[in-house]
């Protein structure tokens, strides 16, 4: 089984705190909140994960993520680009896929 996470989105309702970055790597306690789904992957056995990465400081994430060996987890990262929804960002991710079962986190 597959892991993908959505990580794109604006965040405009969070505005002035995503002028700087992804509101996924908002911190929540005291980590991102797109690490608490990571986790909640990689504890489940699930260590082949894709990052659907929309156009709102990419970098940032890759920058954080890694390859994921920090994470215990093995991280492909698919460029959405401009937002063209759910749907669209899981079509990206079909190469990623191929056969196998996945499990996607908004």
């Amino acid at each position: 089984m597959k892991g993908i996470i959505l990580h794109g989105g604006a965040g405009t309702r969070l505005r002035p705190i995503t002028h700087t970055g992804p509101k996924q790597l908002i911190p929540i306690g005291n980590k991102p909140m797109s690490q608490y789904t990571l986790e909640y992957l990689t504890n489940s056995g699930i260590r082949d994960i894709a990052i659907i990465l929309g156009d709102i400081y990419p970098e940032k994430v890759r920058e954080y993520y890694g390859d994921g060996s920090n994470f215990n987890c093995s991280i492909t990262y698919i460029d959405q680009g401009k937002p063209l929804g759910i749907a669209h960002a899981i079509y990206l991710a079909r190469d990623f896929v191929g056969d196998d079962k996945f499990l996607d986190f908004l």
